[in-house]
């Protein structure tokens, strides 16, 4: 378990990620009294040593040395002791039967599954640009000069068959919107399948848009997580 302490203080108006999220829930609790909970605005020590007090780390320990060794074995699950009604490894699972799910483990295809006879042929992939991580980055000018400008990866194929060369203007749409912005055909992209190089900022897209416009945000049917790359689009010369 590592310890991140703050490098130099914060400079100007900067303000750490913990500070911007104790903020926003202060004129959020207004709208909502969820916001108001102990969790939104104790401050980050306080966060820290409840989040690893069920781990018998000692956190005065962090404080001193930057680090500790959690106290696991090597082999966690060697004598079992899984999260499951029986603490063993289960292949069918009572619990996920109960759930109204296949207690065996199962395939679930795509809830948007492309078809090429269909309006949005093309299964679209949206993972952020090299040089960004997420959202986060794009403010710096030589990382959006390193990435050039918003791009869609296309299959060879895919574009010759749309009449899409390589550094063109696309559209790419479905029933939830449409992003503008430029293809590149570089070989990385498998057929059927097109990359929407994100997440750039909106003011930085052809026409204002990045390719959150294409996404949707149905959940997992468990972990309740998004399911982004679940996703069909259409794409044509612009």
């Amino acid at each position: 378990v590592l310890l991140n302490r703050p490098a130099i203080a914060p400079v100007g108006e900067a303000r750490s990620n913990a500070r911007i999220f104790r903020d926003l829930a202060a004129q959020m609790a207004a709208l909502d009294p969820a916001f108001a909970a102990p969790g939104f605005h104790e401050d980050d020590e306080t966060l820290c040593r409840q989040a690893i007090e069920s781990a018998k780390v000692d956190f005065d320990q962090l404080l001193a040395t930057g680090f500790a060794h959690l106290p696991v074995p090597d082999a966690p699950f060697a004598d079992g002791g899984f999260a499951t009604p029986s603490g063993k490894c289960e292949f069918v699972s009572a619990s996920l039967e109960a759930l109204g799910v296949n207690p065996l483990p199962d395939y679930l295809p795509n809830h948007e599954q492309p078809d090429p006879q269909g309006p949005y042929p093309l299964a679209m992939i949206s993972p952020p640009a090299r040089n960004f991580l997420n959202s986060t980055f794009v403010n710096v000018q030589k990382l959006r000069n390193a990435e050039g400008r918003p791009l869609l990866e296309m299959h060879p194929e895919d574009a010759a068959t749309r009449g899409i060369a390589d550094g063109a203007l696309v559209r790419v749409f479905n029933a939830r919107g449409e992003h503008l912005c430029h293809a590149s055909i570089n070989g990385r992209a498998r057929a059927g399948l097109v990359v929407g190089l994100g997440i750039w900022w909106r003011k930085d897209g052809a026409n204002g848009t990045n390719v959150n416009e294409l996404t949707h945000q149905q959940l997992t049917d468990i972990g309740r997580a998004p399911s982004f790359y679940d996703c069909t689009v259409q794409v044509q010369a612009a």
